[in-house]
């Protein structure tokens, strides 16, 4: 569960720090006093983006930090592939905003977006004020059925997945033979064209860069051989002056008195070595000097070969390495076209033998969800009772696409009656926005015990809802946290009234300075609240007492019903 919430210079958000506790922890506040912002800030911790005008004026960066005890093995699965520590189940996600830029890190260690939100579908499911909307378009209730059967339709929809990808990639290569016989012989001309170009220039690998050598050589060899020249004279044997000669004289007076005192030997040995080493140099010169010697011709043709070869780089690839595999991809298209025929009638064998399989793992799909349909449709009908709709009908209707998909070839709908005799329609056709927020409500329930998420957030799913259904919403919610934690911004005292913690959130204004504020309610505090829900800006005596009861009956329904 989520048990503490810190945020700091955020909105209007100076520094707050929150305990939550197990149970339904309930959120009130005057409108305006900055509601949203809690549930925005864990929403920003878990990744959505954020303007820089979110960050508190005069500040430099916001933080938001939310830290989680969990259980469940799902969560600490994937924080071992992340190679990330969780002493006694304890996550730690924050997130520090600044002009730009962010950093997201879990239990100090940082993180990707993507990362953070992976691990955070596990942890907490968020109902904002508008998703309910979400269940009118078919996409989504397909996921509502996959995701209530998931232990099934995972494997399943892989493996739809993967056929689709296979008969998509074959339908996109066939494709590319519908040419017509004129533009099929413009491009096999191109592609010969391309590839005795490439084979006639018989190109091997660095040669580029062999001839890149010798031109480089050739072009200098005036300023080369007379940089050798100079150097033969300063360190050969010919002039007084040259160093061979030298230290051949040097040598000559040291053997005489080597044999007087052994470091002398040492130091004989040492200049003999220099001496050998110097009669090397110059050999080698004089050899590189012989093999300087070169005609106009071959220069011309060693520039004409590298001209050839950077030609054919400028068109086929940046490197001879290149070069390869693109004639290598030309000859096999080059194979291909002038086995059109023989080809094409392949890739049809292969792309209808691949939509049958194709056809097969989508109609497994189907008969799975299909199966779970029935099972979710007297859930969600059973779930929707429990919200006061009394007279209620619902129905998932299958139909099937004309065309493959990466899900398979279903298309369901919810559909919905109200109303005795009135006819089953779907969703957009019948219900308001105060039914379609309680039909969320029932699905989240189910699916929370289906993937064990510990800690469901509601941000005014009572919109658009009062009195008895209000009353029965709020023990969906009292019900709900009996298994799991439960955060709900409301405006309802019906739903206030069962608060496990109750939190107000306020708005306080100091001189020029505006802060939100957030803080845990006692048992009185509480029904003060509840009074100012109730009456509004007079707050009589009655309304005083009318708190009371209700957070007293608010206790016995719990204890009694739950």
């Amino acid at each position: 569960m989520l048990t503490n919430l810190h945020v700091k210079n955020l909105a209007l958000i100076d520094e707050v720090e929150v305990e939550f506790g197990p149970g339904l922890n309930i959120l009130t506040g005057e409108t305006g006093a900055g509601k949203s912002i809690i549930i925005g800030s864990v929403n920003l911790a878990l990744g959505r983006k954020m303007s820089k005008e979110m960050i508190r004026k005069g500040a430099d960066s916001a933080l938001i930090e939310l830290v989680f005890q969990t259980g469940n093995p799902k969560v600490l699965d994937k924080l071992k592939e992340m190679e990330i520590e969780a002493a006694d189940g304890q996550v730690i996600i924050t997130r520090k905003l600044s002009e730009g830029r962010s950093i997201s890190k879990i239990n100090g260690e940082t993180c990707t977006v993507s990362q953070v939100k992976n691990l955070a579908a596990d942890l907490l499911d968020i109902h904002g004020q508008h998703e309910h909307q979400s269940l009118l378009y078919q996409d989504r209730q397909l996921e509502i059925l996959d995701a209530y059967g998931r232990e099934k339709t995972d494997p399943a929809k892989h493996a739809v997945n993967e056929a689709y990808q296979v008969y998509k990639k074959l339908k996109k290569e066939l494709s590319e033979y519908q040419l017509d016989e004129e533009g099929r012989a413009r491009e096999i001309a191109f592609l010969e064209f391309e590839i005795r170009e490439i084979e006639e220039a018989a190109l091997k690998t660095g040669e580029d860069e062999e001839l890149e050598r010798q031109y480089r050589r050739m072009f200098n060899a005036a300023k080369i051989a007379d940089s050798l020249n100079q150097v033969h004279r300063m360190t050969g044997y010919e002039e007084g002056s040259g160093a061979g000669e030298q230290v051949g004289r040097a040598l000559k007076e040291l053997s005489g008195v080597s044999s007087c005192d052994t470091r002398l030997v040492e130091l004989e040995n040492i200049l003999k070595d220099i001496d050998g080493i110097l009669n090397d140099f110059n050999r080698e010169i004089s050899d590189y000097q012989a093999e300087l010697v070169f005609s106009e011709e071959e220069l011309y043709q060693v520039e004409k070969r590298l001209d050839e070869i950077n030609h054919l780089k400028s068109k086929y690839g940046n490197s001879i390495e290149e070069i390869f595999p693109y004639k290598k991809k030309q000859s096999e298209r080059l194979e291909q076209l002038l086995n059109y025929e023989s080809r094409k009638s392949i890739l049809s064998d292969k792309l209808k033998k691949a939509g049958e399989t194709l056809q097969t793992v989508s109609h497994t799909l189907s008969e799975i969800r299909k199966s779970y349909s029935e099972n979710l449709q007297q859930e969600i009908t059973e779930g929707l009772k429990d919200l006061n709709f009394e007279d209620i009908k619902f129905k998932i209707l299958f139909s099937e696409l004309d065309h493959y998909t990466k899900d398979g070839t279903d298309s369901i709908e919810f559909q919905i009656s109200t109303n005795p005799g009135e006819q089953l329609k779907a969703l957009a056709k019948v219900v308001s926005g105060g039914e379609l927020s309680r039909i969320m409500l029932a699905i989240k329930t189910i699916l929370a015990d289906k993937d064990e998420t510990e800690t469901l957030i509601f941000d005014e799913i009572d919109t658009g809802i009062s009195g008895r259904t209000a009353q029965k919403v709020s023990e969906k919610m009292a019900e709900i946290g009996k298994n799991h934690q439960v955060l709900c911004i409301t405006h309802l005292p019906q739903i206030a009234a069962m608060a496990d913690l109750h939190f107000e959130i306020l708005k306080t204004v100091t001189g020029m300075e505006t802060k939100t504020i957030i803080r845990r309610l006692s048992e009185e505090e509480s029904i003060s609240e509840l009074a100012r829900i109730l009456g509004g800006a007079r707050i009589t005596k009655a309304v005083e007492e009318n708190a009371k009861e209700m957070k007293e009956l608010a206790g016995i329904q719990k204890t009694s019903r739950l």
